[in-house]
């Protein structure tokens, strides 16, 4: 038998050959984490990740605690403050966690949630009807991750306290005054992320936690949430309060759009132990806007079983009043979800107290009794909304048979470009420089604005991974251009054709030609107004290129500083300022301002912007996607005022080039 034969033999456990080293695996070759070691040891299974990410998510776990007290009717303020060490303390007005001995454990209740994986008030069904969090394991992962963590309880006028350091126990439950605590009844917790876990930063975002607060208050009415950063000064606190749960949240969401009805669509209610909540109002917008879901304050983002209720519900109602009001004839195409999704913003939020998800991350809601219990409460509200608001419920119904007109339009163009320009690469051969490989994995797309810089950039790639597409000047503003405009613009279907996965509805990311979309513009005001508009094009109607991850924006140099051998590319004046004072005083130094990419040769704009183990490169996530919804329809809608508004208040950020 060969070498390599018997090699293959051998590692087959079908085979007959016996492999000897399987003699050396015995029970000495298993290993038991105690406590919270396991978390330690593999952070990344109880919180997902240990990067900026998974830091914030211990902050929630904390929260979501002082949350479930409040779904129960315990609570009405929790509070979350970024200390100016960037530690974290949060605060819930709740019946504080109990200090009881916990029978299993031995210990006190308040020790075994800490130091106790899975335990708490959520499991047997007696602590709380509903519950949130992400994983169950809160406040004992949390514990675990951090360097020291502090808990303070208040109840019955009488106040506790423990100390835990990388979630050992180093100070045991001690009675302490109630009388300075910053509460007359709750739990305090405060915590200090480890270093040696979330080795990419400690450092919290005040962004992420206020929309994530504001997101939660108005998920949970009439429930006070505030923010405090203290690493500011002043310090800055925002508190968020909305007696009006969904229906502000639709409100706020529409606020720059304009609506075709003030007052949105509203249900709130109870079926089978499942509270129910969902808002909705239209907007005159063209484009599929936004459909967010939550289960107990999890965003659902994967959509779901209550999504599907409410989407049959707002199909079937909208046909059905199209029929009988004799908009919809006989034998003609019903309306479909696609159509109605056009200009719609909806909130679905269920409370359900055992539910079941599609997978790990809770992303998808798998519970059959939600869709049901979803689909009635709106299925009858939404009926009796369409019969009282006649001229409104004509407006739904047009708005759904012109997005349908338009789906079938789009539909017919496409198939003709794709006769008349192909949407080919193979017909692209005087714009597109492809790469050789045909690994998605390795190759990347570079967009680069003007024909010059596109030049130089085919000139210095590397063939193998890097392909070249030049646009010409600024592209169609898709926020503002209806589909059939889109697909007869050359530069956008340039874009469409090179990447190979179709847009809008017919977008298939399985079949990207490119993992890394590089979009390569001027550092400079037109350079930023184009790189918005390809940004636009692609969460328009390449979106799911920004969940996975595939955007990403060159970041080109602004000067080059020469002294004789001495080659350094700088950023910024700040950094020219700083080197100029450093460089010996002969011979005089050569300083270079690049106005645009165009002014760099194919060695430079390769050394600079394009080598792997050199450039640097921003990738574009996309961790709200209403936010980002905002931020596009603000920046490149129609509606004035809230651009107005957004340039008054960030001017003072801008660097001019004057």
């Amino acid at each position: 038998m060969a070498d390599e034969e018997l090699k293959n033999e051998t590692s087959n456990p079908n085979s007959g050959v016996m492999n000897t080293e399987a003699d050396d695996y015995d029970a000495s070759q298993i290993e038991v984490l105690e406590g919270l070691e396991a978390v330690r040891k593999r952070p990344g299974m109880y919180i997902g990740t240990t990067s900026s990410q998974g830091l914030h998510h211990l902050v929630w776990e904390i929260v979501d605690n002082g949350i479930d007290e409040a779904m129960a009717g315990f609570a009405d303020h929790v509070t979350v403050t970024i200390e100016a060490d960037n530690s974290v303390t949060v605060t819930d007005n709740g019946r504080g966690i109990p200090v009881d001995v916990q029978k299993k454990t031995g210990k006190s209740a308040l020790e075994t949630v800490f130091t106790v994986l899975h335990a708490g008030g959520k499991f047997d069904g007696g602590g709380y009807k509903v519950s949130g969090g992400l994983h169950g394991v809160g406040a004992s992962v949390v514990n675990a991750l951090s360097t020291d963590l502090d808990v303070l309880v208040v109840r019955d006028n009488q106040g506790y306290e423990m100390k835990f350091e990388r979630g050992r126990t180093v100070q045991t439950i001690t009675e302490v005054s109630a009388e300075s605590a910053p509460v007359e009844r709750g739990t305090v917790v405060h915590f200090v992320p480890d270093a040696d876990i979330f080795q990419e930063t400690t450092v919290f975002d005040a962004k992420v936690l206020i929309d994530r607060v504001r997101e939660l208050a108005f998920l949970n009415k009439g429930l006070k949430i505030s923010f405090t950063d203290k690493r500011v000064e002043p310090e800055e606190t925002h508190t968020f309060y909305y007696e009006g749960g969904l229906k502000e949240y639709v409100k706020y969401l529409n606020r720059n759009k304009t609506v075709l009805f003030e007052d949105p669509v509203y249900v709130e209610g109870t079926e089978n132990n499942i509270e129910v909540e969902v808002a909705l109002q239209y907007t005159d917008d063209y484009r599929s806007n936004v459909l967010l879901s939550f289960t107990n304050n999890i965003n659902t983002w994967e959509g779901g079983t209550h999504e599907t209720g409410f989407k049959t519900a707002l199909t079937r109602v909208i046909n059905d009043y199209a029929k009988q009001n004799k908009m919809l004839k006989e034998g003609d195409d019903g309306l479909t979800i696609d159509d109605l999704r056009e200009g719609l913003t909806a909130i679905i939020s269920v409370k359900h107290p055992d539910p079941l998800f599609e997978g790990q991350t809770k992303a998808k809601l798998g519970s059959s009794d939600a869709r049901t219990a979803v689909y009635r409460m709106f299925n009858e509200t939404f009926k009796r909304f369409m019969y009282e608001n006649p001229v409104v419920a004509k407006q739904i119904v047009e708005k759904g048979f012109s997005a349908q007109k338009a789906r079938m339009a789009a539909k017919r163009a496409r198939e003709d470009s794709r006769k008349k320009t192909g949407l080919e690469i193979a017909n692209l051969p005087g714009k597109l420089a492809n790469n050789t490989s045909k690994d998605p994995e390795i190759s990347e797309l570079f967009i680069v604005e003007g024909d010059s810089a596109g030049g130089s950039a085919k000139q210095g790639r590397e063939r193998l991974t890097q392909a070249i597409l030049p646009i010409r000047g600024k592209i169609l503003n898709v926020e503002k251009a209806q589909m059939k405009t889109i697909l007869a613009n050359e530069e956008i279907r340039s874009l469409f054709t090179a990447m190979g996965t179709g847009f809008g509805d017919e977008f298939d990311i399985s079949k990207v030609n490119y993992h890394k979309l590089v979009i390569m513009t001027d550092a400079d005001v037109d350079g930023a107004h184009i790189r918005t508009l390809l940004l636009t094009l692609v969460y328009r109607y390449m979106r799911p290129l920004l969940e996975a991850g595939y955007v990403y924006i060159a970041q080109p140099p602004l000067y080059q500083v020469r002294q004789g051998k001495f080659v350094e590319y700088l950023d910024s004046d700040a950094e020219l300022n700083a080197l100029l004072a450093n460089l010996p005083v002969s011979p005089k130094p050569v300083v270079q301002r690049y106005k645009g990419l165009g002014e760099m040769d194919a060695e430079q704009l390769w050394e600079t912007t394009m080598d792997p183990e050199r450039r640097r490169m921003l990738r574009v996530e996309l961790d709200d996607a209403a936010e980002a919804d905002q931020i596009f329809s603000m920046l490149m809608g129609d509606k004035v005022e809230p651009r107005r508004e957004f340039i008054e208040q960030n001017a003072r950020y801008a660097e001019l080039d004057v």
